[in-house]
């Protein structure tokens, strides 16, 4: 069962080492460096094939083929297949689904079920499970305990209601899954190096919970570009957050082509303001016609010249 599994902590990520430990049964020497070579006198595999499991993903990852040649198709997966499907994941992802997070297959099913029944215990709808186990496959392979610590590290140090961790987790769940020391840095980021207050990093979070997982020198190098250069004030990042998700790329060349043309004004009290949200998330075509009032031609002439 996963929980013999000793945590060096109980926030640890759970890795794909740990995971094959759950494999009880000796393995089967592979003689075949492919696990297609074995779809023929395989009914189980022969059935995985036919669910849509990508068997040459699969053998990626450690010892996961071994696993697959140890299970009867009747006896081991179809239960987990029913919990599955009972779970809210959908008929047709589900070879997907295996093909990222085969170590499921072997795991104990009243452990599972104990897993979701946690997540309902914390009021988790039925349709926000299913998303959330469809988005992070590997979420069902965490014991209860790790699962309550998960939900409580971002609680505390986000200084979220329970709510709105719930939310959180929802729109992004492999945040319950990926390791944590990521997500401690880059709030230290955004606090330390950044500049932003605890309650502006809230808001951040919570309209763009990707931030999280963001990588650190991104993060930065957006926020000197659009801070130092374009001059856009703290508060106004806090209001556009999703600015951060955009390729610096574009925001830069978009940003000149404005300068360029004596149109790059991100003052709200001003006339002829332009959002951030104007400025990254619209179609090149829109956004030239409507924000920079120009052709697309002259843009991609402009870009030629940069």
């Amino acid at each position: 069962d996963w929980d013999d599994v000793p945590p060096s902590s109980a926030l640890e990520e759970i890795s794909e080492e740990e995971a094959v430990q759950i494999i009880a049964e000796p393995l089967l020497p592979l003689q075949s460096s492919t696990l297609r070579d074995y779809v023929d006198h395989s009914e189980t595999l022969a059935k995985l094939v036919h669910l849509g499991v990508d068997l040459s993903q699969v053998e990626k990852r450690q010892k996961a083929g071994q696993l697959l040649l140890t299970l009867d198709f009747e006896k081991d997966i179809k239960k987990i297949l029913l919990f599955l499907k009972d779970v809210g994941v959908e008929d047709n992802q589900l070879g997907k689904f295996l093909t990222k997070n085969p170590y499921i297959l072997a795991e104990d099913l009243e452990a599972l079920e104990t897993r979701v029944a946690y997540l309902k215990s914390k009021k988790f709808g039925k349709a926000e499970i299913a998303q959330m186990v469809s988005r992070a496959p590997y979420l069902l392979l965490f014991s209860v305990e790790r699962l309550d610590n998960r939900l409580g590290f971002f609680k505390n140090e986000l200084g979220f209601s329970v709510k709105k961790t719930k939310d959180l987790v929802i729109r992004l769940p492999r945040l319950l899954t990926g390791k944590l020391e990521p997500v401690k840095e880059n709030l230290q980021v955004c606090q330390i190096e950044l500049g932003f207050q605890r309650n502006e990093i809230q808001e951040i979070v919570f309209k763009t919970p990707k931030i999280l997982t963001a990588s650190r020198n991104k993060l930065k190098q957006t926020f000197d570009y659009i801070h130092n250069i374009m001059g856009i004030p703290h508060h106004m990042l806090t209001r556009f957050p999703q600015v951060f998700n955009s390729r610096l790329l574009r925001i830069k060349e978009r940003h000149m082509f404005l300068t360029f043309l004596g149109r790059a004004q991100y003052d709200p009290a001003q006339p002829s303001y332009i959002s951030l949200d104007q400025l990254v998330s619209l179609p090149d075509e829109v956004f030239c016609t409507e924000i920079a009032k120009a052709s697309i031609q002259d843009f991609e002439k402009f870009l030629k010249t940069l």
